[in-house]
């Protein structure tokens, strides 16, 4: 132990002259005294036990006591996390699941802090007096956007299947439901299929093959344990080539004639589809939407709320009045019903969608000729070059359908250093690297933003080591 050490752990600060160093207040307001002194004994302690085990010169020495502070603070935010900031997404990928998918109407925003400072009528009939359904009305604006004969509303869209599954009643021997061996999908978050199936208590039968199902092949695996045929949407991947698979109408005759249900999990969040669809990205081709389903003849349907439909995180479980009534009284609804929350933004949502009013996903939209321009703008002024790029739905909604279009491309040879750099700055800007180049989407990006990024894009330049990048000239 150096002779020194003894002395320099008496000059170590104490927990309550940190707590009044200016430059944790921010920590101090986000997480509160007490989590802070908690960290700050541990970073004192720790400091501690490295001048009994470490000589230090008295330069090395005061470096320590300066970053401190600094030190705390990030051991806080290490263990408790920063909360959540708004980012500027111009990654092109308009539901991006990272950054939360449906940007939420501001209006339906504004209603939803109105409502949630003090009570509302989530579960009360105000001219009764009785206690009421927070879905209920919910249900009445999805059964009159899609021509469901019920509705009911959980957490997301795998609770919406889980829920399915387990209230479709057993048949004799057991309760199969069949599936095309090319829907066992697993998507984000590692959702599969199969464990919903599983946790559901229903049996699994695999029909077809991964690339081809067809109709005889469901013939033949209908028994007399059969509950459900499921149909899935392929959700973030596509299948090319010798590929083939069983279209809805022939599929729910042959439920219909073998008196079993027909489940088709649409995913998406497509409730209708409008005579002059406005986006693509809000309408794909060849997806059909919840109300195409319900008229082909399927028995239910689950679909998403953050997704095309421009909502909350949700589940969506429409159809027939008798499956959905039996799901209703499940044990597992009540379980997986939302909170006020998501169930006052979803109505918000639903109803602008009955209106045919914008929401945020429609604005995202551009002009053609407009956008052209605007790209061009913010190119020059970043020292970048306007080229094609394609931008995706994302939220596993039209996997594939990349809809090409102008973005802004920068060079340089520190883009993943500088990526970081924005992605870490205030406001944080999430782009995406690739090809030598670093590519800002516009198409998800307010307008309003523009000036944000070009901000964001010359104060983290001038923060790399040694200055701004090298943005040449692109080819």
């Amino acid at each position: 132990m150096s002779p020194g050490n003894p002395d320099r752990r008496r000059r170590l600060p104490s927990v309550d002259r940190l707590l009044a160093d200016p430059r944790l207040e921010a920590t101090r307001r986000l997480y509160g005294s007490a989590a802070v002194a908690t960290h700050a004994r541990r970073e004192v302690a720790r400091l501690r036990t490295a001048l009994d085990h470490a000589p230090l010169d008295e330069a090395a020495f005061e470096r320590l006591l300066e970053g401190l502070v600094l030190e705390v603070a990030a051991a806080v935010s290490a263990a408790l996390g920063l909360p959540p900031r708004r980012v500027l997404n111009v990654t092109g990928i308009f539901l991006h699941t990272n950054l939360g998918r449906a940007p939420l109407p501001g209006a339906v925003a504004e209603r939803l802090t109105d409502l949630s400072t003090a009570g509302c009528d989530l579960e009360l009939d105000l001219v009764t007096g009785e206690r009421g359904d927070r879905t209920l009305r919910l249900a009445a604006r999805l059964t009159e956007l899609t021509g469901a004969e019920a509705a009911l509303v959980v957490n997301n869209n795998a609770a919406a299947l889980l829920l399915a599954l387990a209230s479709a009643p057993a048949a004799e021997g057991g309760r199969e439901v069949i599936v095309s061996r090319g829907e066992l999908v697993e998507i984000g978050g590692s959702f599969r299929v199969p464990e919903i199936l599983a946790a559901s208590g229903a049996k699994l039968i695999e029909v077809g093959t991964t690339n081809r199902t067809r109709l005889e092949d469901y013939e033949r695996a209908i028994g007399p344990a059969t509950a459900m045929l499921l149909k899935v949407h392929p959700s973030n991947y596509r299948m090319t080539g010798f590929v083939e698979s069983v279209a809805i109408e022939p599929l729910a005759a042959l439920a219909r004639s073998r008196g079993v249900t027909l489940l088709v999990d649409e995913g998406a969040g497509l409730l209708r589809r409008p005579a002059s669809p406005r986006a693509p990205l809000r309408f794909p081709e060849g997806h059909a939407s919840v109300a195409e389903l319900l008229g082909a003849g399927a028995d239910l349907v689950t679909a998403s709320g953050d997704k095309l439909l421009g909502g909350p995180q949700a589940g969506l479980l429409l159809g027939r009045a008798e499956p959905l009534a039996r799901a209703a009284r499940h044990p597992l609804y009540r379980a997986l019903r939302p909170g006020r929350l998501v169930a006052l933004a979803l109505d918000g949502v639903l109803r602008r969608q009955l209106a045919g009013e914008e929401l945020p996903l429609d604005r995202l939209w551009p002009e053609p000729v407009a956008h052209a321009a605007r790209v061009a703008r913010l190119a020059a002024r970043l020292g970048g070059e306007v080229r094609l790029a394609e931008a995706f739905a994302g939220g596993g909604a039209a996997p594939g359908e990349g809809i090409a279009g102008p973005v802004v491309a920068l060079a340089g040879d520190r883009l993943e250093a500088f990526a970081t750099r924005l992605r870490t700055g205030d406001p944080p800007v999430v782009g995406y690297v690739r090809d030598d180049r670093l590519w800002l989407d516009l198409r998800t990006l307010d307008a309003a933003d523009d000036a944000a990024v070009i901000a964001a894009v010359e104060k983290a330049r001038a923060a790399l080591p040694g200055g701004s990048p090298a943005m040449e000239s692109l080819p």
